[in-house]
């Protein structure tokens, strides 16, 4: 099998384009390189990189034509909340008009090479749905879109325009919703490797409000596993959500990194004496939870790593 995946550079991506060279599959990853200095995917014969703006029609039509896959995988995107509230732009112009872009190259290619295992796979986050109260139920595939982020409402729309090109144009697409990956080679942006770096460094670990935000988490080992499920199993025209069921609050998770590194380093300090609360985020959602019941059922997959022991290897 034959992959094209855009940000295949990044946290998911790196972690992807791993996992799928170990199966054999043929890689080609376009990323424009925008949080990193260049690209660390290992070299295997498999294995082809271009550094490309998914904004450039032209640029992935050459790439398209070239390697001619039979998958497409969407990973790039502009993903920190944070970010996306200082400077919401960045955010509309690649999560959407890039979006936009990479749909009108792919629909020139498959009407031209009429590929019937092709499928552009668009990954999506569980944020475009909006936030959840304690004792509501889990997201599930048919939950209404409701985004509260600059960074939420530009996935919601390029999720509408991915399913636009199925409905009009017959584009042959999936659409997954995932929630908080963590692991390896995550940017230090992001809560989990943040607060790490911050026991190791001796700083203050910043906690948002109260700390009781809930997440769902899940090792992205296991959400990559369910990406290559869906490749592997040709499925197209639906939408999964995937979670692993692994809610936690903010401070839970703080709490036993913390834990963690003070039981196997040798410190001179308590990691959660670290622990600074500061003033909430803007329109911060409470809660995420997801429901994989229906991606369980039409896939066989189910999550194989716990949070207790992955936690310990991402640290």
């Amino acid at each position: 099998m034959k992959i094209l995946i855009t940000g295949g550079s990044g946290f998911i991506g790196t972690n992807f384009v791993q996992q799928a060279i170990e199966k054999k599959y043929e890689i080609y990853n376009i990323d424009n390189l925008s949080l990193f200095s260049k690209d660390t995917n290992t070299l295997h014969k498999n294995y082809n990189f271009s550094k490309i703006d998914i904004k450039n029609e032209n640029a992935i039509s050459t790439v398209l034509e070239k390697f001619k896959p039979d998958k497409i995988i969407n990973m790039a995107a502009e993903s920190h909340v944070d970010n996306s509230i200082n400077n919401p732009q960045t955010f509309f112009e690649t999560n959407i008009l890039g979006t936009y872009q990479l749909l009108k190259a792919s629909l020139k290619f498959w009407k031209k090479n009429c590929n019937s295992t092709f499928c552009f796979h668009h990954v999506s986050t569980d944020e475009v749905f909006g936030s959840l109260k304690i004792r509501d139920k889990p997201f599930e595939e048919n939950s209404n879109y409701k985004p509260n982020s600059p960074y939420s409402a530009s996935k919601a729309s390029s999720d509408h325009l991915v399913r636009t090109w199925n409905k009009t144009y017959n584009l042959p697409i999936s659409i997954t919703h995932c929630g908080n990956n963590f692991g390896p080679y995550q940017s230090p942006e992001k809560l989990i490797p943040l607060t790490i770096i911050k026991c190791l460094k001796k700083q203050k670990i910043p906690v948002y409000g109260n700390g009781e935000n809930i997440r769902d988490w899940i090792f992205v080992k296991d959400h990559v596993n369910a990406l290559l499920k869906i490749m592997e199993n040709n499925i197209t025209n639906k939408n999964f959500v995937i979670g692993s069921r692994n809610e936690k609050t903010n401070i839970e998770v703080i709490n036993e990194i913390c834990e963690i590194v003070n039981n196997n380093l040798q410190l001179n300090y308590d990691c959660k004496s670290l622990i600074n609360f500061v003033d909430d985020r803007l329109g911060h959602d409470f809660r995420y939870a997801l429901n994989p019941r229906s991606f369980e059922k039409n896939t066989g997959w189910i999550p194989k790593h716990s949070f207790s022991q992955s936690i310990i290897e991402t640290i």
